[in-house]
């Protein structure tokens, strides 16, 4: 934020009033910057020769209106003044990166038994890249990895960290190595047959993000605008971002929550990470307004992280503690939108990754999925994150999908929502691993959303709606010290006969009604007194994320409860 000031301060009379209102908050103040100019509308021909005119134009996005450029800052008022189209200018920020019993979670047995496997749909895994591994072969050896492309200057798509292909096997591994021991197919993804696009972008460490796990803004924007080229092409349904930043500004003017928004104009379901800031409480907050974007997107599904407890049953399921919570911050909108497994979730690793070796309690016994197995695999390995419940729900779109492939991204998401395991344990106390410090969660709105994802339930419904699945904004009211969820009548929420509170949200997370308000259950930080520390964090103007990783990529690595 000093940053932002002093860069903010440059800028004198009329030219600070016109920047300050279309220039992000953390502009850094340097003698060049890398930025990302969004316009109103699309740009034309002489206004990107004027553009490239203030320095080095490096990129032009075919789905998204905005562009790339360097230039020196002291130009932006200027630029601003002479293009009355320039909706908002933002840096290239950086982006760091936050099966078994998973599946029987959520229950995708029952999905496999009805034929569905995700056969034809195209689903986007924007991360660290994917490995050639057995578990994303056919039958016949050819790999399902249909397109690969990679973003990272200098950089091939194939995946060094190992992010990527963890995620990449939890969506459609066919668990093939898993096979001939104790079990069959012990790790098989959700959408054991989905065809995956690889659009490799620097999200994490090493090559495939670099060795620091940072990579670039427009390297994630340009992968969302290639999955729309190749939309028809490949049958891209679903675009998977196990990934996220910190939220600098509303999400109208946020360049990553543009690009998602283009995706789902352009009919693809976008399943994004809610973020592993659940344990922060730097400013009091409780791990709550911490949602990360594109996350804080309303129309997106953003996912948080269940811990399966080591258990086939949801019975003894509860809340990860590092599962990100809403609202979101700027835009307060109720997020994440469902939750499903992350926590120790066992799939694909890629060979030589540098996860698996710098963080060895990442390795799991072959004893795992093989009758005399010993030592350590060099197959399969355990993550835990809410980039790791994200691909879970990125593979249920895709049965959706491959069952009625009509649905609508607003379609997919309802149904997701409505059908959810409302059932989640109220409270709950969880322990890091590595520090056994506990922490106290409850399973409110803002926690787990719709609730618990239920893949058989939502293959079961068949309820369609016609209007947006926008996640509903939250409002305090000062004077009662509530927070309500208002009903908006134009959204598909709005409909209290199909999609009412109680259907899509479950009754424990609202307290009362009061005339169309509905004021939400619980007596968390956000809504309580205002003189604590966190709530005018949450609540306030100035509601940028708390301390930690302030980069975009893939979710914080094992982020183990």
């Amino acid at each position: 934020m000093k940053q932002s000031l002093r860069f903010l301060a440059l800028f004198a009379g009329a030219s600070l009033a016109l920047a300050g209102s279309r220039v992000a908050p953390d502009m850094p103040n340097s003698s060049s910057v890398d930025v990302v100019v969004q316009f109103t509308n699309p740009p034309t021909k002489a206004e990107l020769q004027a553009l490239g005119s203030y320095g080095q134009l490096k990129k032009v996005f075919n789905n998204v209106t905005a562009g790339e450029v360097v230039l020196s800052p002291s130009q932006i008022p200027t630029l601003l003044a002479n293009d009355p189209n320039i909706a908002y200018i933002s840096p290239n920020r950086p982006n760091k990166g936050s099966l078994d019993l998973s599946m029987a979670a959520v229950n995708a047995a029952s999905a496999w038994s009805l034929g569905y496997d995700g056969t034809g749909v195209g689903v986007a895994v924007i991360d660290s890249g994917i490995a050639a591994h057995d578990d994303l072969k056919t039958g016949s050896g050819s790999l399902r990895v249909v397109y690969n492309e990679s973003f990272v200057s200098g950089l091939d798509a194939s995946d060094q960290f190992g992010h990527g292909t963890h995620v990449a096997g939890i969506i459609g591994g066919n668990g093939k190595d898993s096979t001939g021991g104790k079990y069959t197919r012990e790790f098989q993804g959700v959408a054991p047959n989905v065809n995956l696009i690889n659009l490799h972008v620097n999200l994490i460490n090493l090559r495939a993000l670099d060795a620091n796990g940072a990579g670039t803004e427009v390297a994630v924007i340009s992968a969302i605008d290639r999955a729309i080229d190749l939309k028809n092409t490949y049958n891209i349904r679903v675009i998977n971002l196990s990934l996220g930043r910190p939220v600098f500004e509303s999400y109208t003017q946020d360049p990553l929550c543009q690009a998602v928004e283009a995706a789902w104009k352009a009919g693809i379901v976008v399943i994004t990470a809610a973020g592993n800031y659940g344990r922060e409480n730097s400013k009091g907050t409780k791990g709550y307004g911490t949602i990360v974007a594109p996350g804080n997107d309303p129309y997106v599904i953003t996912v948080g992280a269940m811990n399966t407890m080591g258990t086939a049953t949801i019975t003894d399921d509860k809340i990860a503690s590092y599962s990100s919570k809403g609202p979101t911050p700027f835009d307060h909108f109720v997020k994440p939108d469902l939750v499903a497994p992350g926590n120790g979730v066992v799939s694909l690793m890629a060979s030589n990754s540098t996860i698996a070796a710098n963080y060895p309690k990442t390795l799991i016994s072959t004893a795992y999925y093989q009758k005399s197995g010993s030592g350590y695999s060099s197959t399969y390995f355990k993550l835990s994150g809410t980039s790791m419940a994200t691909p879970v729900v990125a593979g249920a779109a895709a049965l959706l999908i491959q069952k009625t492939p009509s649905l609508t991204p607003d379609q997919v998401k309802a149904r997701l929502m409505k059908t959810a395991q409302k059932a989640v344990a109220l409270y709950s106390t969880g322990y890091d691993a590595y520090t056994l410090v506990p922490f106290s969660n409850q399973s409110d709105i803002f926690t787990v959303g719709a609730g618990y994802l239920d893949i058989q339930a939502a293959l079961s419904n068949n309820d369609l709606t016609t209007m947006p699945a926008v996640s509903p904004t939250a409002v305090y009211n000062s004077s009662t010290h509530t927070v309500t969820i208002v009903r908006n009548m134009s959204v598909v929420w709005g409909d209290s006969v199909v999609w009412g509170d109680s259907v899509v949200w479950g009754d424990f997370v609202f307290k009362s009604t009061v005339n169309s308000l509905s004021v939400v259950w619980g007596d968390s930080v956000v809504w309580g007194d205002s003189t604590l520390a966190g709530f005018s964090v949450v609540w306030g103007d100035s509601a940028l994320l708390g301390s930690g990783p302030q980069a975009l990529g893939v979710d914080g690595g094992d982020a183990v409860q």
